[in-house]
């Protein structure tokens, strides 16, 4: 019989992403959600994993054994939660997640982290196509702005509203904090 909770999947919550030179970002808050997110999660006794970004470029921010690359102090892993280590967007890419989630049934996941228009929407895509309930928490997740691709500047919101878009309900339910907590405390 299959577990009924979901995972908390947080993504690329490294100290790298809180440095003002990134860029532009949305959703100030994003931080704070996650961090309720997984105390609930906690609580509860529902698994969790952590995702984080190792670089393969070594100036990069991400690099290993730099300080961007460590989780953001408030959302150090515990002993008992699942690390996950990736070199490209996608969680599920060469990490094993997968099977990690099959060995344990679990089929039920709430994405949250950054960026939303990166690793998040690709691992999002990932999961709702190997078949998993998948839940992408809308202020729990951030991006940056960019130029797309015909060279129109977009904010940080358009963004982030557009990979939300491009997720919800082909590959992902798009869902706030208290929909997450209240859906899945309803399960068990």
């Amino acid at each position: 019989m299959s577990n009924q909770f979901a995972a908390l999947v947080i993504i690329d919550m490294q100290r790298g992403m809180s440095d003002p030179a990134i860029g532009e970002r949305n959703n100030p808050d994003a931080e704070n959600n996650i961090q309720s997110l997984l105390t609930e999660w906690r609580k509860a006794g529902w698994p969790v994993v952590h995702v984080r970004h190792i670089s393969r470029t070594p100036n990069s921010p991400f690099w290993p054994g730099l300080p961007g690359a460590e989780f953001q102090p408030a959302l150090v892993p515990q002993p008992k939660e699942h690390v996950v280590e990736k070199n490209i967007p996608c969680a599920f890419t060469h990490s094993g997640l997968e099977r990690w989630l099959h060995a344990r049934e679990i089929k039920r996941l709430v994405i949250v982290g950054v960026s939303t228009s990166n690793s998040v929407e690709a691992t999002a895509r990932t999961a709702g196509n190997l078949g998993f309930d998948t839940h992408v928490v809308a202020d729990a997740t951030f991006t940056f702005a960019k130029q797309d691709y015909a060279g129109t500047y977009r904010t940080a919101d358009e963004v982030h509203a557009m990979s939300l878009a491009n997720l919800e309900g082909e590959y992902a339910a798009i869902v706030s904090s208290d929909k997450a907590l209240t859906l899945f405390s309803s399960l068990n």
